[in-house]
């Protein structure tokens, strides 16, 4: 993805960085620190490795992701946050968030289980 020349507004540059499915998923991912793709992969339900690659290319791209490459055999990469990644995941971690209180608010709960984000005592009662 190219990042166009010209913006009317800041956030239309944030925004052309994290459009997609993907990107704000993996840069969430990232706050565990550095991983190598197959971690990546297993953190991330229903993403193929095909758009694996190019979300984390253009994420390297935009300067959120920076990936480090071993020498040798078999070959190690490794992903991790850029600066500038981890003041965006700031603003994902508002976003997760958001979406937790809307699940808890829907009754949704149940993935937010699984998934580790809260337990059943977490969930506020209604009086």
């Amino acid at each position: 993805m190219k990042i166009r020349e010209n913006y009317t507004c800041p956030l239309e540059i944030v925004h052309d960085f994290v459009k997609g499915k993907w990107k704000t998923i993996l840069i969430f991912q990232l706050r565990k620190g550095t991983q190598t793709f197959s971690q990546l992969k297993y953190g991330i339900q229903g993403i193929s490795e095909k758009m694996l690659i190019q979300q984390l290319k253009e994420l390297q791209e935009f300067g959120i992701v920076h990936k480090t490459s071993s020498v040798g055999y078999p070959l190690h990469v490794e992903y991790s946050l850029t600066d500038r990644g981890t003041k965006l995941l700031e603003a994902v971690l508002i976003m997760q968030e958001i979406g937790v209180d809307y699940m808890i608010e829907h009754g949704q709960t149940e993935l937010l289980e699984q998934k580790g984000i809260i337990c059943t005592n977490q969930i506020p009662t209604k009086k």
